[in-house]
């Protein structure tokens, strides 16, 4: 039998299934039971979320590794590699035990069809399984009833944030997406949420199932100020917490407040120093990420975000609208056909000055003359693009010195971008930039 690299199981399991989302559980059962998987780890903190569950896993990871535990975290999508999935004890899985993974998963399988997630994510609990963790932080991929991720029982179910998004597959309204993310939740075991305004459905599943149910601005909350942060919430046993004068993030610190929240209830040491150093050096590539480079003489500040719905750009734009550049604000921007498009650009009009559209590399992609035109009846200065790296390129060409390029609207917009930024990395500054 000639051996699969991870390209070619990346490609075979792209046309596995017939299609790229099936929604539901007892397929992805019945391999895992065929598996023999059970838990992961003898912990396990369950994500999901609109918008934020990326940083707020990267946030528990750091906080749990701080302690000296073996942690495993498991994402999506990636940006660069699919590596970046599967990570273990602050490392990336390598191919040879991805593919091991993949085999084990497809030889149980049978006749049984999966869709490439499902596949990566019962590969993931097999490499977790293996690898004697302490704990495991399962991002959900889609909603979380019916996402692949919620096979597995969680002693932490987390929500960050409850907005619209993937409509096709968890409704047109909060009400709707909050009854599928509360799915994730347990019988008796916590359940969080990061949103200040949750709808019904979610407070009403954490009664039905008796699951303590800990709210951001009534059990846990923050306070943001120019200098500093503080955050008060509970114990494992309900008893008060609270930390003062921690340092300001690039990452949310909304995300950071709930980590800090599901940590606390794990009764694990609770040195103020320790904590603070983990959520300061918590990074989560594509998110917030700020970097500044030296284009041809010109310094310039590159911030990429892969925010791509409502929620999420009004986020962006008031963090962007309290940290004005010494220049323009510039910005890079592509969108998939099945986003919401005045939702996505309007709140960010006021704080960029000039916009370059891009269709993405994707067939998904809503087409750059699109994005234009609407840009355009919006009264925006706005230049259209062959792709992303030739509309970074073009402004990093027009900028000058103090500008700010923003690029976001989609993981391809930034992927894309940093493929551009490996490529020219060139660390003579004349030519391409130094970093």
């Amino acid at each position: 039998m000639i051996e699969r690299s991870l390209a070619d199981w990346l490609a075979y399991l792209e046309q596995l299934h017939p299609n790229a989302i099936d929604m539901g559980l007892d397929r992805s059962r019945a391999v895992a039971q065929r598996l023999g998987l059970t838990r992961p780890a003898p912990r396990v903190i369950t994500v999901t979320g609109t918008n934020g569950k990326g940083s707020t896993c990267a946030f528990l990871a750091s906080l749990l590794q701080a302690q000296g535990l073996k942690v495993g975290v498991y994402s999506s999508p990636h940006l660069l590699r699919y590596n970046e999935r599967v990570q273990i004890a602050g490392a990336e899985a390598g191919d040879a035990e991805l593919c091991a993974a993949f085999a084990a998963v497809e030889a149980a399988r049978g006749d049984i069809s999966l869709t490439y997630f499902e596949v990566g994510t019962l590969a993931a609990f097999w490499l977790f399984q293996r690898a004697a963790l302490d704990v495991a932080v399962l991002e959900v991929g889609l909603g979380g009833r019916l996402d692949a991720v919620n096979l597995v029982d969680a002693d932490l179910a987390l929500v960050t944030s409850i907005g619209l998004d993937h409509a096709e597959w968890l409704g047109d309204s909060r009400e709707s997406v909050a009854f599928e993310k509360a799915g994730i939740f347990r019988s008796g075991k916590p359940a969080l949420c990061g949103d200040p305004l949750p709808p019904q459905p979610l407070l009403d599943q954490a009664a039905a199932l008796a699951a303590p149910l800990l709210l951001r601005g009534r059990d846990y909350d923050l306070r943001v100020t120019a200098e500093d942060w503080s955050w008060s919430g509970v114990g494992p046993r309900g008893k008060g917490l609270s930390l003062q004068h921690l340092p300001l993030l690039d990452l949310p610190m909304e995300n950071a407040a709930l980590a800090l929240q599901a940590y606390a209830l794990l009764d694990l040491p609770w040195h103020a120093g320790q904590i603070a150093d983990a959520l300061r050096c918590t990074r989560v590539i594509g998110r917030l990420d700020r970097r500044n480079i030296q284009w041809q003489g010109k310094a310039l500040t590159l911030l990429l975000d892969v925010g791509h719905n409502p929620h999420a750009a009004e986020y962006l734009a008031r963090r962007l609208a309290s940290n004005c550049p010494r220049g323009r604000r510039l910005a890079v921007f592509g969108l998939l056909a099945d986003k919401d498009l005045p939702g996505v650009v309007t709140p960010l009009l006021d704080v960029v000055s000039d916009w370059a559209v891009a269709p993405l590399p994707t067939g998904r992609t809503r087409p750059a003359g699109e994005l234009q035109a609407y840009l355009h009846n919006c009264g925006a200065q706005v230049v259209v693009y062959a792709d992303v790296a030739s509309a970074l390129q073009g402004l990093c060409m027009n900028a000058v010195d103090g500008d700010e390029i923003l690029l976001f609207g989609s993981f391809y917009c930034v992927a894309e971008a940093l493929g551009w930024l490996a490529r020219h990395a060139t660390g003579d500054g004349q030519d391409g930039f130094a970093g």
